[in-house]
């Protein structure tokens, strides 16, 4: 299903398969959480001394602030056998001219999903690898630092495909003791990092949690994530600083919308620690239907066209009236009660030596796809994998910093930027 084959990205090749599959446990062979470059990479930055001053942001303001959204993906969250590296996965070590080239086309948010996995201790203390924590705090600077919104999040760690994951809420009521335990220590210290921050900086308490089976969720094992939540907004919140207000993001059963936003079980912390006079609580979901259009690979059931204008090798279902039933879902389940929702990935692999016509039915689904978000008050954010070859989703060679999709992005802004619900243009099709 999409949420598993897009959480490891496009395989770039078989040396980078066999990376993530983790080929080996040896020590000697786990890359190095730091970049080797010292010539180009900066030394780690320090904690603040003091809180950062702080902007109150109502929910309207902070929608806005956030606008259109980027993520740097299979990145931080990237690992070889159990161990993070943020070159596991093919890609180069992420330099702040990367995040200056997305600041340039627009973009005001940045996503950073991170995994820990075998950077977190031995209990009972869980003491997170300090240099892993350096070099997410140095990620974390390239993007504030030039004054665009930062999320970070735990990311892997909660996948059953994933070697060495740990936050799994299927397992039996004596594993869960220790596995909230372990997660509740490791968000005090990830908070207790980031506490002086200002509002720029967002924590997202997980990544597409579920029990690895799909359909209707199972109730006890959504339970589970609830009070991974609930941990997640208490942890925060003691550590004080800024952290008292800060906004915190909170996803539902594998992030999908109707488990999140239907009656299967999902449930909003309470938040009595927060010192906001207003709600400080976010709701994260993810988007990418219909699956055969947007993650299928398989040239036997994946479709190029979507859409209104298709005339062949489509979907029956999942065109404009589902994207817009969906956003209005959100809208009407969390939006108009006051949680921000966030869209934390939406995107579509690249299908273009397939079919000459996908480009620009690609171009029409991310445009409608965001202007039904923001128009429904949600905040969208695309997936890049980093990759831009055929089946990438990469919007930026993170190399040269060199734009290669300037049409897709083009069409995403165009949507976030329109105050009105428009016609979008018909995809070009000789």
């Amino acid at each position: 299903m999409k949420k598993v084959m897009k959480t490891f990205g496009v395989v770039f090749s078989t040396a980078a398969m066999l990376l993530l599959c983790g080929c080996s446990s040896d020590e000697s062979e786990k890359p190095q959480s730091q970049p080797t470059n010292a010539a180009t990479t900066p030394s780690p930055t320090q904690e603040a001394e003091a809180p950062q001053e702080w902007t109150e942001l109502s929910q309207e303001e902070i929608t806005e602030a956030m606008g259109l959204g980027w993520n740097l993906g299979n990145q931080m969250e990237a690992a070889n056998g159990g161990w993070p590296s943020e070159i596991a996965w093919g890609n180069p070590v992420i330099m702040e001219d990367l995040i200056k080239a997305v600041k340039a086309q627009g973009f005001q948010t940045v996503r950073i999903p991170v995994s820990y996995l075998d950077k977190i201790g031995e209990a009972p203390d869980y003491t997170i690898d300090e240099m892993w924590l350096d070099r997410i705090q140095q990620v974390v600077d390239y993007v504030v630092g030039n004054d665009m919104y930062a999320i970070i999040n735990v990311h892997g760690d909660g996948y059953y495909t994933v070697d060495k994951s740990w936050l799994l809420c299927a397992e039996d009521a004596e594993a869960q003791k220790q596995i909230q335990e372990k997660y509740e220590a490791v968000w005090r210290q990830i908070a207790t990092r980031f506490q002086n921050y200002d509002e720029h900086l967002i924590f997202e308490s997980m990544n597409e949690v579920f029990d690895g089976t799909y359909g209707t969720p199972d109730r006890q094992a959504y339970a589970n994530i609830n009070a991974y939540n609930q941990i997640f907004v208490d942890a925060v919140r003691k550590t004080g600083a800024n952290n008292t207000k800060r906004w915190l993001l909170l996803p539902g059963w594998n992030t999908n919308i109707e488990y999140t936003a239907g009656d299967y079980g999902f449930e909003i912390p309470q938040d009595t620690l927060c010192e906001s006079d207003e709600n400080r609580l976010m709701i994260s979901v993810h988007f990418y239907d219909p699956y055969n259009f947007t993650l299928d690979e398989n040239a036997s059931s994946q479709t190029t066209q979507w859409g209104k204008y298709a005339t062949e090798n489509y979907d029956n279902w999942g065109q404009e009236s589902h994207v817009d039933s969906q956003m209005k879902m959100l809208y009407d389940k969390f939006v108009s009660k006051g949680y921000p929702v966030i869209i934390g990935e939406m995107g579509v692999i690249n299908k273009q030596s397939a079919d000459e016509s996908f480009i620009e039915f690609r171009r029409y689904w991310a445009e409608y796809v965001v202007m039904s978000a923001k128009h429904n008050g949600c905040i969208p954010i695309y997936w890049d994998n980093g990759y831009n070859g055929d089946k990438g989703l990469g919007l930026l060679d993170r190399t040269t910093y060199e734009v290669t999709q300037p049409e897709l992005i083009a069409a995403m802004l165009r949507a976030i930027t329109s105050e009105e619900v428009y016609e979008i243009a018909a995809p070009a099709v000789e």
